[in-house]
């Protein structure tokens, strides 16, 4: 094996620790927001609001995950539906004022515990890290696999 596959395996292995520990980093954060939840919530305050089949589309999701998770945060009056005001046929989602509050409480927490667990590297690390991540990220999506 190549140091070029040999790393490539390693970087397989690493993610997938990366998301399992993300996904169960996010319930202890707040018990009744999941990551898909919490990213979802994130989505819809970045683009102040937008379709469920928006939602499905930008993260390949199937729309009936999506209706599941939109039907959980709006129960959880995280979430609410209001008509577009350009297609009065089409429902957009927004976030609540608790729907709100619960995203910026989350973030806080989570950007903590990656300061803790970021603390003592280097800023040089860091900046070749965040940069490294925006590169891999900026990449063609579809062979993502956990």
């Amino acid at each position: 094996m190549s140091a070029a596959e040999s790393a490539v395996e390693t970087i397989q292995r690493e993610m997938t620790i990366f998301a399992r520990r993300a996904r169960a980093s996010a319930g202890r954060m707040h018990p009744e927001l999941s990551l898909v939840s919490y990213t979802l919530l994130g989505h819809l305050e970045e683009r102040g609001g937008c379709r469920a089949t928006d939602l499905a589309a930008h993260y390949a999701l199937d729309k009936s995950t999506v209706s599941r998770q939109v039907g959980t945060l709006e129960r959880a009056g995280l979430i609410e539906r209001r008509v577009d005001p350009e297609d009065h046929r089409v429902q957009v989602l927004h976030l609540t004022e608790a729907g709100e509050e619960i995203l910026a409480q989350v973030t806080r927490s989570r950007r903590a515990a990656f300061r803790e667990r970021l603390a003592d590297w280097p800023a040089d690390d860091l900046v070749r890290f965040a940069a490294y991540l925006e590169r891999y990220n900026a990449g063609p999506a579809g062979a993502d696999t956990e």
